[in-house]
């Protein structure tokens, strides 16, 4: 089969021919990769950013993965040859305490496909009966494959956050790329409040009035203040914050109202602010890390309905390197899918 390798760290990924896998243990499934997402993660991995998560090249890289099972060992139960199903990319074991306080990502056996384990660039890829997840009717595997990670990551982040979603609050949600602009409408669904839109990027503003954004911004120069006048200089109740450069962290502070929480999904930057200021302003700062199955299943059935879609662009297999060096130039609004 045909795959593209992450080699060796800061050179393009090699299209190479690979034996196709076949189910090694009773809970191996085969599956033929419909689609598989673009991620600004697998730009850290060519990186090298990624070896404290456990990669170590070579490794097929391509962890936002759907298609159709292929074949499968004796002891899989949960599909059959040729269902359609979403892959959730963090292997769990289901036996270790946090698997069965529901928290897969922090599996004590923790993998993960596209970076630990050879992902989706590929034909064919070979994963745990616990990572399908079946598809809604008429749902194809292209249309849907970034939701394993930008749509879970997304949804957990936000899900985290209902409570907090009132009427009469404000939510900013910084960064609308692949992640955010699931989120903004993740923000309408679930929450109940106004939800402001920021990015610098033009084409990304439009998306954001398309997906029903109460307010975009980007162009001024201190966008910080220009939310503050926004809600009458209270501040953004909650701040998501899908960039994650020390630009954004600044900002996203500062613009937070008194007893806001500041929620950092993207990262690459440093978050620095005096320890008074928390205390003063009852603020919180959290982190995300993906999420969970059933929260890839949840956002699945939003999906199903018509009440959350992705904007994505398709590609050839063939076509990854050009295809990761836009994402690097930030040409791609929405998801880019790689169908081989």
């Amino acid at each position: 089969m045909k795959a593209a390798l992450l080699g060796e760290y800061h050179r393009p990924l090699e299209l190479v021919e690979r034996p196709e896998p076949e189910p090694r243990g009773p809970r191996d499934v085969v599956v033929r990769v419909g689609g598989a997402g673009v991620c600004a993660t697998d730009l850290h991995a060519i990186d090298g950013l990624m070896e404290p998560a456990g990669l170590r090249p070579p490794v097929v890289l391509g962890h936002e993965n759907a298609g159709w099972v292929h074949a499968a060992g004796d002891g899989v139960t949960a599909a059959a040859e040729g269902d359609a199903v979403l892959l959730y990319p963090p292997y769990s074991c289901g036996l270790c305490v946090p698997c069965r306080r529901g928290l897969d990502m922090h599996c004590e056996r923790h993998q993960f496909t596209g970076l630990t384990r050879d992902g989706g660039f590929a034909e064919y890829v070979l994963v745990d009966e616990r990572s399908l997840i079946p598809l809604p009717a008429g749902v194809e595997p292209v249309d849907v494959a970034p939701h394993s990670d930008a749509g879970i990551t997304a949804y957990h982040a936000v899900k985290g956050l209902a409570p907090r979603l009132v009427p009469g609050t404000t939510t900013a949600v910084v960064g609308i790329g692949g992640v955010g602009h699931i989120a903004l409408q993740l923000v309408k669904v679930l929450g109940a409040g106004a939800v402001v839109a920021i990015d610098t990027d033009e084409r990304r503003r439009r998306l954001a009035q398309e997906l029903g954004a109460d307010e975009v911004l980007g162009e001024q120069a201190d966008v910080a203040d220009a939310v503050r006048e926004l809600t009458n200089g209270a501040g953004a109740d909650v701040v998501l914050d899908f960039v994650g450069t020390d630009e954004t962290h600044a900002a996203s502070l500062q613009m937070l109202a008194r007893r806001g929480i500041y929620s950092v999904v993207g990262y690459g930057g440093t978050v620095t602010v005096p320890s008074v200021a928390l205390i003063a302003e009852d603020v919180a700062i959290t982190g995300n890390l993906v999420g969970n199955w059933i929260d890839l299943w949840e956002l699945l059935q939003l999906h199903g309905r018509g009440e959350i879609t992705l904007r994505t662009e398709t590609h050839s297999l063939d076509d990854v390197n050009e295809v990761l060096g836009r994402l690097r130039e930030g040409e791609i609004t929405g998801r880019a899918v790689l169908v081989p």
